[in-house]
C-alpha cells in the first residue's frame, strides 16, 4: 500500500537526517524493508533519485539535500504544531522555561510576548540568555532557543516567529558625508566596517545578493563584536558602517538616524524561529509559550 507524500517525506528526512536506514527504522519504529520502499516510492513520485546508497553509506544528491533544505523545518513545524494540539489543558502550567536568544529578538519576539504570557502563566519562571553568537542548547541546558534558521541543526524543531527579512549595511548620514556611499560590495574595502565577530572567534564575511550573484565580502574597520546592540550603537555615533537585520535597524532608519546602503545587494533571510531539540518533546511551559507567540506575533 503507497504512502502519502507526506508521510513519505517523514521517513526521507529522518533516513536523511540519521545517515542510515536501520537507524531511521529504529527511530520510526518499522522496519527497515518499510522505509527502503517509502523512500523509493518518493523517488519514483519525484522522478529523480534523493539518496545514494553503498552498502556502507548514504549520501543525499543534490537533489535530495534541496529537498532536505526546503522540507524538513516546515515539515518539523507541522509535528510541533501536532504535539501541541495533542497536549491537552494548559491552564495549570509550572515550571520553568529557560531561553536563548540574539539581542534584536528581544524587542521583536519577548517583549511583545513575555508580559501577556506572565500574566497567563504565573507560576512560570522565565530565564532568557540574551547571546548573538551561537550556543548550543542542548549542552548549555535551554528549553529553546530563537536564530535565524540557517543557525539552526538540522535535527531541531522549528516554529517560525517572524516574516523573512532583509540584512542591511547601514551608517550614520555623518559617516556616509564624510566617507561616500560605497556603490558596490567591493567598495566596503575603502571603508571603515564595524565587523560582526562569530562563535569561533573569527570575523563573519558580509554576505550579499543580487538575483543569480552571491558575494561574501570580508571587512576591516575599528570594532569588530558579538554584540549587534552595541554594532548598531556605534554606527549610530558615526564609527562606521554595520551589517545587521533591517528589523533591528528599523527605528534608526525611519528617523533617519541611519542610512541603508547597497540595498540592491541586500540579502533576505527566512525570519527568526524558536527551535528545541527534535528527539526532545517540549514542556508544558515551552509549548504556551509558543502558542501564544504564534497568536501574538505577526508573521506576514
Amino acid at each position: 500500500m503507497a504512502l502519502t507524500p507526506l508521510n513519505a517525506l517523514t521517513v526521507f528526512v529522518t533516513v536523511a537526517r540519521r545517515r542510515s536506514f536501520s537507524q531511521a527504522a529504529k527511530e520510526l519504529g518499522v522496519s527497515s524493508s518499510a522505509v527502503s520502499q517509502a523512500v523509493r516510492q518518493l523517488e519514483t513520485k519525484l522522478g529523480q533519485p534523493l539518496l545514494a546508497r553503498t552498502t556502507r553509506s548514504v549520501s543525499l544528491t543534490d537533489a535530495g539535500q534541496r529537498l532536505l533544505d526546503e522540507a524538513a523545518p516546515g515539515l518539523q513545524s507541522a509535528l510541533a504544531a501536532l504535539e501541541h494540539l495533542a497536549a491537552g489543558d494548559t491552564s495549570q502550567v509550572t515550571g520553568s522555561l529557560r531561553l536563548s536568544v540574539p539581542t534584536f529578538s528581544v524587542s521583536l519576539v519577548l517583549e511583545p510576548v513575555l508580559p501577556r504570557f506572565a500574566a497567563a502563566y504565573p507560576q512560570v519562571q522565565v530565564h532568557v540568555s540574551v547571546q548573538d553568537g551561537f550556543v548550543d542548547i542542548v549542552k548549555e541546558g535551554y528549553d529553546a532557543g530563537i536564530r535565524l534558521t540557517e543557525a539552526v541543526q538540522r535535527d531541531m524543531v522549528q516554529v517560525r516567529l517572524t516574516p523573512a527579512f532583509r540584512f542591511l549595511v547601514v551608517g550614520a548620514p555623518a559617516y556616509l558625508e564624510r566617507h561616500g556611499t560605497p556603490r558596490h560590495p567591493r567598495d566596503l574595502a575603502k571603508h571603515r566596517c564595524l565587523g560582526v565577530r562569530t562563535s569561533t572567534g573569527l570575523p563573519y564575511h558580509w554576505e550579499f545578493e543580487q538575483g543569480s550573484k552571491e558575494l561574501a565580502v570580508p571587512v576591516k574597520g575599528p570594532l569588530t563584536s558579538d554584540s549587534s546592540a552595541l554594532l548598531l550603537n556605534m554606527a549610530h555615533a558615526g564609527l562606521g558602517l554595520t551589517y545587521l537585520a533591517e528589523i533591528q535597524a528599523a527605528p534608526a532608519l525611519r528617523s533617519g538616524a541611519l542610512k541603508p546602503v547597497l540595498e540592491d545587494w541586500a540579502p533576505t533571510v527566512p525570519g527568526l524561529f524558536l527551535y528545541y531539540p527534535h528527539r526532545a518533546r517540549a514542556s508544558r511551559p515551552l509549548r504556551a509559550f509558543i502558542e501564544l507567540a504564534r497568536e501574538l506575533l505577526p508573521l506576514r
